[in-house]
């Protein structure tokens, strides 16, 4: 493994541990929250996220990518976990639950909150999307491990 693929895969797995106390110490604050059951959705969404980069950090030697996409990808990734873990905490705290109707359990809260959850809910499913896209393309059968 490269300085830089190790330097990388270091990076990916401290940021889940770093989502994953963020999600913990959340938890402590999910009675306050205007909802509730929005702000167990988020410690839920931090701890998997955290997993999950630990996990891609574990794998990441297995992709094979062109360096502007292992860098897009090495981002990609944190930043899907970051922005669903707090676009569902900001969510809870303010009580704007219009992207997230089943947790919210129809509550919603004003406008500018409602915008500003749903907009990072919804940068999280595209940086999501490109995140996956990407590790398919660095798994996919056929392209040789460059090293």
């Amino acid at each position: 493994m490269s300085r830089m693929e190790y330097s990388m895969n270091r990076s990916l797995i401290r940021h889940g541990f770093v989502l994953i106390l963020l999600a913990l110490v959340g938890a402590f604050f999910i009675p306050a929250m205007a909802l509730p059951r929005l702000g167990l959705s988020a410690h839920t969404v931090g701890v998997l996220g955290g997993v999950l980069l630990i996990a891609v950090g574990g794998v990441w030697p297995a992709f094979s990518l062109a360096p502007r996409s292992q860098a897009l990808l090495a981002f990609s990734w944190p930043a899907a976990g970051y922005l669903n873990w707090s676009g569902c905490l900001l969510g809870a705290v303010l009580g704007a639950g219009r992207a997230t109707p089943i947790a919210a359990a129809g509550t919603t809260g004003p406008a500018w909150a409602e915008w500003l959850s749903g907009a990072m809910l919804l940068m999280a499913a595209a940086t999501s999307l490109l995140a996956v896209g990407l590790s398919l393309r660095g798994l996919s059968p056929g392209r040789a491990r460059e090293t």
